[in-house]
């Protein structure tokens, strides 16, 4: 997938009606952050990300404001021996592009040897309905590198985001993700 172009996009589910609810395959299970998890999810970052290297900074950019509102936001995949080998959060911004307020799909990582398991959509849904709690829609960021990842999100619910319709490079990172993907959602985007 490194022939898939590097363009950062956002993706936007303007409505949490009608959310899946996918269960997590037989074996694993969700538990919510504890104090000292940072480390937890550092590692699992330093696992899977195959694009840059991810550290304690990052958590503290993204989390350190609001670190209080972890153990109800943030949620780690185990399996059978209790080992965290994925993790999700259910975020939040206050005012995306001067939109108002939207939940967001934040850091998703799943470590590699329990990749293609089936892990993230159930990760997604889960989020999605703590999101549904405080906001009726989301948004999330990623990268068209991250194709599979994307499949999740369409998955989900998630389609890119119209504001990004009118920039070409955009529009052209899409297609070449669809060439992969094949996705009908993404079909539907991109021939609207």
């Amino acid at each position: 997938m490194t022939d898939l172009p590097d363009v950062d996009v956002h993706m936007i589910r303007p409505t949490l009606d009608a959310l899946p609810d996918w269960p997590l395959p037989a074996g694993y299970s969700l538990r919510a952050y504890q104090q000292g998890d940072m480390q937890r999810w550092v590692d699992l970052h330093l696992d899977a990300e195959p694009f840059f290297q991810v550290n304690a900074e990052h958590f503290m950019e993204s989390f350190g404001d609001h670190l209080e509102a972890l153990p109800d936001r943030m949620f780690f995949v185990q399996n059978r021996a209790r080992e965290d080998v994925g993790s999700i959060t259910a975020w939040w911004q206050d005012d995306w592009r001067g939109r108002g307020p939207w939940g967001q799909i934040h850091w998703v990582v799943v470590a590699k040897a329990h990749q293609r398991r089936g892990l993230s959509k159930p990760m997604t849904a889960y989020a999605l309905r703590r999101i549904a709690r405080d906001h009726p829609r989301a948004m999330l960021d990623t990268n068209t590198r991250r194709a599979w990842a994307i499949k999740s999100y369409l998955d989900c619910g998630f389609l890119p985001d119209p504001a990004e319709r009118t920039n070409e490079e955009y529009v052209q990172s899409w297609r070449a993700v669809q060439s992969l993907l094949h996705h009908p959602a993404l079909d539907h985007w991109l021939a609207a």
